[in-house]
């Protein structure tokens, strides 16, 4: 069997040494490599050629990828590089690798053209200056040969253990069985659209109710399909740290279930989380795991896909952050990158929906470069529209910049002032022109962003020129500025431009220049689409996907998505849904709701004691009530959500739940506990949801209102309605997670009695 891989793949694993080395230096962005390749190209003669198509075979390795031009009469061949700043700041490191890949393309052509020699130039195209540097080597092909076998040679060994591991990892999945027997009700349909999906190659959009196992349901089938449907990658995103944990934790029991599923799991968590040295940089003259780090890979690598267990066949990789860590401590190198290099080589990949959706995706990008074909999971898909907005929004804030212009760069160098004083000026009249605390722009206003521009071409140039002077808050503003320019240029329909002043209520001392400025992405449908397009197969899943039309409108579904709505199998007799209405929790009535919300949760719990959750539209509005509730009933207990919680106190606020214990919790909608939280049998028995979710009625909404109008002709449900009840149902959905689950939910507002907010609820539920 043959083992294909990419030039660039190939000179990664076999010509990267010494440290690792995440100096910022900016680098061009994708556009501005390809427009600085074709520069590069339209320079050249008649007979030069770009992007060749080259391919080549060493025993049962192919070796493919694209050369960036050649020029047929002289016999040269050019390795394009743009970049930014100082060539004679680059590391050897960096050239060598450069090297490599110049000399195996060389070889290829070579091949291809039947050429006894060759020249090879690497071209360094300047963006700034758009001035090339050459560098030029002349090479026989019987040396490049070599050079081409010798890389081969130590990729080989690898690339067969790939494709025995391939086989056996195929052969596995075919005769996996389902780890618990039999499905759960509601299992086997969703299992059954999601392999279909899959051998069809479409996109699904599955809504199936909680509790009956959705990640089991969606994992297992898409693995079954694997086989059949040389599905390289599964890539499983969640939105949130539970998310990811429940797939782990169907991992784990798939590969308890067959110990001889050779199934390499990868989990892949923040930067923050994996770093051991937070106060140091990432290279090797300051940290320990960056020196030496890939002449130290190697060994990592081999270790972390290893078998288990002394039986070769039983070799479950189960690499979660905790075993990556180990890995990497042992062999002195770091765990985050360690991470990153192993994404090459798992199965199935566990992370955050910014893994593969965010600009610059590592999920999306690897898949890409290497041609893989790539299955997408998405979990708790409805929360992917507002991750996503955030994603393809970009936005200044006054604090940034005022922190960048009181750095020691901004001190110590003219231009780095001048720069940063030339925004400010430009922000400072934007703000004066403002007639409103809020205004929304036809297009982002030119003379704030070419200063921008200018801006961040002398940071560029700055922080290549000093790459020893770290400079945290500059380099920050730098960021945030790019990447607003970015989403400057890509405006369209899908965003708005917007300002908001600062408000002399919240900051008496504002004064123009202290708004926010912002590119504000409405609808990521075109961001999204493409990279959907780009997976073998997808399923987005969740509880709440009603109405689909909404969903495949934001999210950039392809025209008529596959569509599968589960039938749940719980039923009426097994929750009592009950509409108070008699309150209403509309901002101007929240005063006179308090008293009868804690009177209503007083009595429900008098009648059954045990553990509730109490779900509200603010902190504020929880704190009112809760207050009231401890004055009027202060025998009952109870226990709130704080703002801002780390991670160790909403575990402690969830270890509350037990089943033995009674309370109300007390909660914000949206928030931690409304989603992703698993409390079954007497842990918890009932919910009340004092609020429709609906989002605040603010300038910003409205826009969005509006522009939803333009583009979808719902402006009002796209905003307001569809969102806010989602969390309501995800919310309400915390109650029944089994079969013999029997609770609760009190639907605290007069407007839940509605026929366009009951169609939106659940079918079984039968309110009273």
């Amino acid at each position: 069997m043959t083992y294909t891989v990419a030039v660039r793949e190939l000179c990664e694993f076999t010509a990267k040494q010494g440290d690792l080395d995440l100096r910022f230096t900016p680098a061009p962005t994708a556009l501005e490599g390809i427009a600085g390749h074709a520069a590069v190209a339209e320079r050249r003669g008649k007979d030069y050629r770009a992007e060749v198509a080259l391919a080549g075979q060493y025993k049962t390795l192919r070796v493919r990828g694209r050369a960036d031009g050649v020029d047929t009469a002289q016999q040269r061949l050019d390795e394009v590089k743009t970049f930014k700043g100082r060539l004679d700041r680059q590391p050897a490191s960096h050239r060598a690798l450069h090297w490599a890949q110049a000399r195996i393309y060389g070889w290829l052509l070579c091949q291809q053209e039947g050429w006894g020699h060759i020249d090879l130039a690497l071209v360094y195209f300047d963006i700034g200056t758009q001035k090339e540097t050459v560098f030029t080597e002349r090479h026989s092909a019987t040396d490049l040969q070599q050079h081409f076998e010798a890389h081969c040679e130590r990729f080989l060994a690898w690339a067969e253990a790939q494709v025995a591991h391939r086989a056996a990892r195929d052969a596995a999945l075919a005769a996996l069985a389902f780890p618990f027997g039999a499905f759960r009700a509601g299992q086997r349909p969703l299992a059954e659209a999601v392999y279909k999906a899959a051998v069809a190659s479409r996109c699904l959009l599955a809504q199936a109710p909680t509790g009956i196992g959705k990640t089991m349901g969606t994992l297992f089938p898409l693995l079954k399909a694997a086989p059949g449907q040389q599905i390289d990658k599964v890539f499983f995103l969640a939105a949130k740290t539970s998310g990811r944990q429940m797939a782990l934790d169907a991992l784990a029991r798939l590969a308890d279930s067959a110990p001889a599923l050779p199934l390499r799991v990868l989990e892949l968590v923040a930067r923050d989380k994996a770093c051991e040295h937070p106060d140091k940089a990432c290279h090797g003259e300051s940290c320990p795991l960056a020196q030496g780090f890939y002449d130290r890979l190697p060994a990592a690598r081999a270790a972390a896909v290893a078998p288990t267990t002394d039986d070769a066949r039983s070799a479950p990789a189960l690499l979660q952050q905790a075993r990556v860590r180990e890995v990497a401590l042992a062999h002195q190198v770091c765990p985050y990158y360690l991470s990153q290099e192993l994404a090459r080589w798992a199965d199935v990949v566990v992370g955050d929906y910014n893994y593969y959706f965010d600009l610059g995706g590592l999920l999306h990008g690897l898949a890409q470069a290497n041609q893989w074909r790539a299955a997408l999971l998405v979990d708790e898909a409805h929360n992917l529209v507002e991750r996503a907005r955030k994603m393809y929004t970009a936005e200044l804030r006054p604090d940034s910049l005022a922190q960048a212009r009181q750095s020691p760069a901004a001190t110590r160098h003219p231009a780095v002032k001048k720069a940063l004083d030339k925004v400010r000026r430009q922000w400072v009249a934007l703000d004066k022109a403002q007639t409103a605390a809020y205004a929304v722009y036809d297009a982002f206003p030119d003379k704030l962003l070419a200063a921008l521009k200018e801006c961040g071409s002398t940071l560029s140039d700055h922080f290549a020129d000093h790459p020893a002077e770290p400079d945290a808050a500059l380099q920050a503003f730098y960021f945030d500025a790019v990447h607003l320019v970015r989403m400057a240029e890509l405006l369209d329909a899908h965003s708005l431009v917007d300002i908001t002043q600062a408000s002399a209520a919240h900051r008496p001392a504002a004064k123009p220049g202290d708004s926010v400025v912002c590119t504000r992405n409405v609808v990521p449908a075109p961001f999204l689409q493409p990279r959907l397009a780009a997976a073998h197969t997808s399923t987005l899943f969740s509880a709440t996907l009603q109405p689909a039309r909404y969903y495949a409108d934001l999210l950039g579904l392809p025209d008529h998505p596959a569509w599968v709505d589960v039938e749940s199998p719980f039923h009426a007799r097994q929750l009592h849904v009950q509409v108070a209405r008699r309150i209403s929790t509309r901002y101007p009535d929240r005063p006179t709701s308090l008293a009868p919300i804690a009177d209503l949760m007083a009595q429900q719990f008098t009648a059954r004691p045990g553990n509730y959750l109490a779900f509200f539209s603010s902190y504020e509005y929880l704190q009112q009530v809760a207050d009231v509730f401890e004055r009027h009933h202060p025998h009952l207990p109870h226990w709130r959500q704080s703002r801002r919680m780390l991670e160790g106190e909403q575990r402690d606020f969830l270890a509350r739940f037990t089943d033995t214990s009674q309370g109300i919790a007390f909660a914000v909608l949206g928030g931690a506990f409304a989603e992703g939280i698993d409390l079954p049998g007497k842990r918890l028995i009932g919910a009340f949801l004092a609020t429709l979710g609906l989002p605040q009625v603010n300038p910003v909404n409205e826009q969005i209102r509006q522009r939803m109008q333009a583009l979808f002709g719902d402006g009002y449900d796209y905003t307001y309605l569809y969102p806010g009840l989602q969390k309501v149902v995800q919310a309400a959905g915390r109650v029944i997670r089994t079969p013999s689950d029997e609770g609760v939910v009190h639907l605290m507002d007069d407007r839940f009695a509605r026929a366009e907010v009951r169609a939106l609820l659940p079918a079984w539920w039968q309110l009273q």
